[in-house]
């Protein structure tokens, strides 16, 4: 009995310190005045209460049952260079440029329309400078880290109105870089952005060495564990092997081994977005190469990542990207297994906070109370992720449980009010 009430009477502390986190947190986050230092303290101190009564374990907890993918012979001729290939020579992204060997000194920055496929070959160093540097405030590194690119030509926005539109609710993890482009395209006046996945070192030099400075999603280690984390790639020294980004935690002009980029890089499919003036977009598509389309670039990071798994069999993050490049290309079946052999090996707790693929490849084979199953492990350690209650609803829809789908797609908009999946959910379901 003893034991019983010692136990009760933990669970009620962390209860109160949960709510009057949480409570002072939804105050204070709402003062403009707020320093961001305080909103970040009142934001861990609220996770590690969440954390106390809901997170068991550092991992995604692993599927129930299921077969796992062998690891065969690939038969493809594409092969994936390593950093080291990528930067002691053009990749095969590049072959189809015609370069000219013409200094960085002798191209003006604000590049003619007539000159738009005038492309640079990457000296042995290049450094874009002219960035704004802002320190991201609580869970703002996609919004902030936009900002700083976007500041290189003269934007005069900053975070919190990029913020308000793609996660006005200030505890909402994540911004995808889906969601990164179209606010360029439709916010950002005279700037145009793509994404990408699949990309090598060699790819960063070309598109800095002609001017552009480049997003790249990357695992991160903080205090409390791996998160995701957008960097800005704005420079590079090939004799040392770094690269030079943007930083909105770590701070302006960070200095990263090549190496060190590519284990981070690849832990979010190696996405890249370049950020480039919109009369340069064909010039940019053809820096790209082949990667210039879509269903090419995904075929050619399919293959990447399929090698990958082959060659570092017990790596968790090769068979993720893995079964994302094949949930792009419908392969639901084949996908499923290989989220299956990564949740085996171990993937942070926090990666569905970013990255959704298994939802999608779990629902389309009707493997829905695995959708339910992660989405609610996720939720429950941080109930402010749009897409997770989307997948709950929907997955919670199929099995027939219609009221509990209603109020999963409510929350994903208590979120994020302007989350079109969930408007289109609730309206098609006759409650919109």
């Amino acid at each position: 009995m003893t034991r019983f009430w010692r136990l009760r009477s933990w669970f009620s502390r962390v209860a109160i310190v949960s709510v009057i986190g949480a409570f002072v947190f939804g105050f204070v986050t709402q003062t403009a005045e707020l320093a961001p230092q305080a909103a970040w303290r009142l934001e861990q101190i609220r996770s590690a209460a969440r954390d106390k009564l809901y997170r068991r374990a550092d991992t995604l907890p692993t599927a129930s049952k299921g077969t796992f993918p062998k690891t065969t012979a690939v038969t493809a001729t594409l092969t994936a260079a390593s950093y080291a290939d990528s930067v002691r020579k053009i990749s095969a992204t590049q072959t189809t440029i015609d370069f000219q060997g013409v200094g960085l000194e002798s191209m003006p920055k604000d590049l003619s329309t007539s000159l738009k496929h005038y492309v640079i070959l990457p000296p042995e160093f290049h450094r874009l400078t002219g960035f704004r540097h802002v320190y991201q405030t609580p869970n703002n590194c996609g919004p902030a880290a936009l900002a700083v690119a976007l500041s290189y030509y003269g934007w005069l926005g900053d975070q919190r109105e990029i913020a308000s539109l793609l996660k006005p609710q200030v505890r909402d993890k994540n911004v995808r870089g889906d969601e990164l482009v179209h606010y360029v395209r439709n916010h950002a006046g005279w700037l145009d952005a793509m994404f990408r996945v699949g990309g090598n070192i060699a790819q960063l030099e070309l598109l800095i060495a002609n001017g552009y400075p480049v997003i790249i999603e990357t695992g991160y280690e903080v205090e409390t564990g791996w998160v995701g984390h957008y960097l800005v790639a704005t420079g590079y020294d090939r004799p040392s092997l770094s690269l030079i980004v943007q930083d909105v935690t770590g701070g302006p002009s960070q200095v990263l081994p090549y190496s060190e980029v590519d284990t981070l890089w690849r832990q979010f499919n190696r996405l890249y977005i370049p950020v480039f003036p919109a009369p340069d977009r064909d010039k940019v598509l053809s820096i790209l190469g082949p990667d210039a389309k879509l269903d090419v670039n995904r075929r050619r990071a399919l293959l990447r990542t399929r090698e990958e798994t082959e060659t570092y069999p017990q790596d968790a993050f090769a068979w993720f990207s893995y079964g994302s490049n094949l949930t792009y290309f419908d392969r639901y079946r084949e996908a499923s297994l290989a989220y299956d052999r990564a949740r085996q090996i171990g993937l942070p707790w926090r990666v569905l906070f970013y990255q959704f693929g298994p939802y999608i490849a779990y629902f389309n084979v009707g493997r829905y109370q695995d959708v339910v199953d992660l989405a609610t492990v996720t939720l429950q350690a941080r109930p402010d992720l749009e897409e997770s209650y989307v997948w709950r609803g929907w997955a919670r829809y199929m099995l027939g449980h219609i009221r509990a789908a209603e109020a999963d797609f409510r929350a994903a908009l208590r979120v994020n009010p302007y989350f079109l999946d969930a408007i289109t959910a609730l309206n098609s379901v006759g409650e919109g």
